[in-house]
């Protein structure tokens, strides 16, 4: 069956938002005299919410008394400050437009706070995809199948016409648990032989190899 629908992951796959939730993450430590986390070390901590992302960050974890303060910053900073350093892969763009031309219906799912997702959907993405999804009260956070099931009713779209993009081992993970196909970019925050150790079967390393898969029988 031809793919007339493609769901995406954001952080890593679309969107290059490491340095800012890098940033982020720091401001939030060092406004409560705890260290500084270095990139790579942020990088290995994206991927399942920002809350994993502080309790990974933080001295202490979830067990810190000060975790829940912490947590709080981060997510009002990143909130005004989510695209200071943040911009589109190379490609992206042209990709996401002739997606449209052709008629896909296209979706983004995150477990970036609401908040932060519709700020930059609203930024970048408002013409091109029709629906975002980010973390929410009641909507279990990837690697559950929820935020891809929302997507999909909102966008009028059955699984069979589905495929999920992303660059991560969670979105491998997704993509199984919603029964999907799974495309893993190689632009993103996890390396080929990462993902490969995580189950991805399909790799690319452009965007526009994306629309060629959709346009082949599946």
């Amino acid at each position: 069956m031809r793919k007339t629908t493609v769901v995406f992951d954001l952080d890593g796959t679309l969107l290059d938002t490491l340095e800012d939730l890098a940033d982020s993450t720091n401001y939030a430590l060092t406004r409560y005299g705890f260290p500084t986390r270095t990139l790579e070390e942020v990088r290995c901590f994206v991927g399942n919410g920002v809350r994993k992302l502080i309790e990974r960050a933080l001295p202490g974890g979830a067990g810190n008394a000060r975790f829940e303060e912490v947590l709080d910053c981060f997510k009002r900073y990143y909130v005004g400050h989510c695209k200071v350093k943040t911009g589109l892969y190379p490609g992206i763009p042209d990709l996401l437009l002739k997606l449209k031309a052709g008629g896909y219906k296209v979706g983004i799912v995150s477990n970036k706070l609401q908040g932060g997702v519709d700020e930059l959907y609203h930024y970048y993405f408002s013409d091109t995809v029709q629906v975002a999804v980010g973390e929410r009260p009641g909507v279990r956070r990837k690697p559950a199948p929820d935020m891809v099931e929302l997507a999909l009713h909102a966008l009028g779209a059955r699984k069979e016409e589905a495929v999920y993009v992303g660059d991560s081992d969670v979105d491998v993970a997704t993509a199984a648990a919603a029964g999907l196909p799974c495309i893993s970019v190689l632009w993103g925050f996890r390396d080929r032989d990462f993902l490969l150790r995580h189950g991805a079967a399909c790799l690319v390393e452009t965007p526009m190899e994306i629309l060629e898969l959709c346009r082949k029988p599946w």
